[in-house]
């Protein structure tokens, strides 16, 4: 489900959150939720690097973006090995 929020809808929210909090406040609060979202990223790239040591310590391989960009460049390849007669026939 997406959230689609026009220019009018975000003004009235803005200005509901400026009567409740007070201006003097939005910085604060914005600083806050700034502070918050940076340390949520830093834990989300923390599991992130200790799910890939883990596998890494196991043994398992973790670079699957390199087999799935050489399986890519392999149909690629063999798209245009069929389609290349064909194209110069026409």
């Amino acid at each position: 489900m997406a959230l689609f929020i026009s220019g009018g809808e975000i003004f009235v929210i803005m200005l509901i959150v400026v009567l409740v909090f007070g201006a003097d406040k939005i910085p604060e609060i914005a600083r806050g939720l700034g502070k918050g979202m940076r340390q949520l990223k830093d834990a989300t790239n923390e599991i992130k690097h200790e799910i890939q040591k883990s596998a890494e310590d196991n043994g398992l391989d973790t670079d699957i973006t390199g087999d799935i960009q050489k399986e890519i460049k392999k149909v690629k390849e063999d798209i245009e090995d069929m389609s290349g007669p064909i194209k110069r026939q026409f």
